[in-house]
């Protein structure tokens, strides 16, 4: 490395693509060091007005004091204690103190480090779900629009990835969409069955605040109940160690891991599509599919959200690993991990959804390629109902079904050792044998015959399963994603 590098600049400093690439400004913000330190103010401003309400010696001017610097954090200085302390939160007391002289004394009164440190983190999961779950109904509302509009455009479907009956284009992506409204109704589950740890001191004994009320268990239970409020939580956890069960991170990394497979499968069903040229994702006119071969036109944005959700769907193993080893009432090993998995399963989630509003919002269909691969399918599929056609007409179904068994070989031979498009319907037009039938053909082979209920499934579906959703979401204004990198 040579000596004109300037390791000041931002560019010699590891950076998480999360951050500089991939998530909002408001899900970074969400876990930002800004937001973390003043939540941690807020808290402790929220304890001592509950504890000025229930009698402690704690005046307005010290809480007015406090409210007045909430935001106005000296990052460096913090810095500078906690690396002298050993101690961040201790740090920021030192700080926040010197900032208030006149509630220095009454700052963390009481409380143990994982007062603000798991509560904020409460703080941030819940806010973390309240970004997602907009972005997710936005996308399944792009996929609904998308599924009515070709609920009726046949297209082949594939078992094993070998074409298979018929489909349309727009029941498919009800399939997405169903996948999409259990992550909705898990991500909200896991909001709402999140709690405030609450004041609940070192051990979750609530043995300091006790003492501060001078043995008035009924205070320390108000005093729980008023922080509670505060925080905008209806409920705390009615037991705790030190920490809230890491059980609730389990929770919520479960479902966004589960959503990661989710969008994994839709961006991977889009790749295949776009590989056939049926459906393509949005391609801007300058955009670049190829550094080498100027034609190619890359499904870039669902290759990304594969990429992204692999990583999303790791991450909810460290948090079973978190879990499972909380020796006690808590150690310590637990807190380098959270602070990496919890903002990245986040970031991640929000940046994956982002990515496939994208390309839900400008997918493109080509009927015409869809129907030349269905026409090259479609004769062997419909050999049946030429057969019945047959039987219908007078003909013996034995001797047809031999008839059209042949033909369809040679039609094959065609196909697969020539390279020559399927000759089926042509072979069976020119075949005497056929002629009965022959003005049944088109009827017969019409695409729209062989896709079932596909098209009133969808608007069942759309109309019992989705359209309730998204009425809970109705308020919601999410503006259009462009993504720049």
């Amino acid at each position: 490395m040579g000596d004109s590098v300037n390791y000041n600049s931002e560019y010699c400093n590891y950076r998480s693509p999360l951050s500089t690439r991939y998530a909002s400004k408001e899900m970074k913000f969400n876990f930002s060091e800004q937001h973390k330190f003043s939540t941690w103010r807020r808290l402790w401003i929220y304890l001592a007005k509950a504890e000025m309400e229930l009698g402690l010696a704690i005046t307005m001017d010290q809480i007015a004091e406090m409210e007045a610097q909430v935001d106005n954090i000296d990052f460096d200085a913090a810095a500078k204690e906690e690396k002298l302390t050993r101690h961040d939160v201790m740090a920021h007391v030192h700080v926040f103190g010197s900032q208030c002289p006149k509630a220095a004394p009454i700052i963390h009164l009481g409380a143990t480090s994982c007062y603000v440190g798991d509560n904020t983190d409460l703080l941030v999961l819940r806010d973390g779900f309240d970004l997602l779950l907009p972005k997710l109904a936005t996308v399944i509302s792009r996929l609904s629009k998308f599924a009515l509009d070709y609920r009726s455009l046949p297209t082949l479907g594939f078992t094993h990835l070998q074409p298979a009956q018929l489909t349309t284009v727009g029941k498919r992506a009800t399939l997405w969409l169903h996948d999409l409204l259990m992550d909705e109704r898990a991500l909200r589950r896991a909001r709402a069955d999140l709690r405030f740890r609450g004041v609940k001191g070192t051990t979750g004994t609530q043995a300091s605040f006790l003492q501060l009320f001078e043995g008035d268990g009924e205070k320390v239970k108000r005093l729980d109940a008023l922080v509670t409020k505060m925080a905008g939580f209806e409920k705390c956890y009615a037991v705790t160690g030190q920490t809230y069960s890491r059980k609730v991170d389990v929770e919520c990394l479960n479902v966004l891991s589960s959503l990661g497979a989710t969008v994994h499968k839709i961006a991977t069903d889009i790749r295949l599509l776009a590989n056939m040229k049926e459906i393509e994702e949005p391609f801007e006119s300058t955009q670049i599919g190829s550094s080498a071969m100027a034609y190619k036109r890359n499904p870039m944005r669902s290759e990304r959200c594969c990429s992204i959700a692999r990583h999303l769907m790791t991450l909810t193993n460290n948090t079973l690993q978190t879990a499972a080893t909380q020796w006690m009432e808590r150690t310590l090993d637990d807190s380098a991990n959270r602070r990496i998995t919890l903002s990245e399963a986040f970031l991640s989630a929000d940046a994956i959804l982002m990515t496939l509003q994208n390309v839900t919002e400008g997918l493109v269909v080509y009927p015409k390629v869809i129907a030349r691969h269905i026409a090259q399918e479609l004769p062997f599929m419909s050999t049946e109902n030429v057969i019945m056609a047959m039987v219908k007409a007078g003909g013996d179904r034995q001797v047809c079904h031999e008839k059209i068994r042949v033909l369809s070989h040679e039609a094959g031979a065609q196909v697969k050792q020539h390279g020559l498009d399927n000759d089926l319907v042509d072979r069976i037009k020119r075949d005497p044998y056929f002629a009965p039938i022959l003005g049944q053909l088109d009827n017969l082979l019409d695409p729209s015959t062989f896709v079932g209920r596909a098209p009133e499934q969808v608007v069942e579906f759309l109309e019992e399963e989705v359209y309730p959703i998204l009425v809970l979401y109705k308020d919601v204004q999410v503006a259009p994603v462009s993504l720049n990198i």
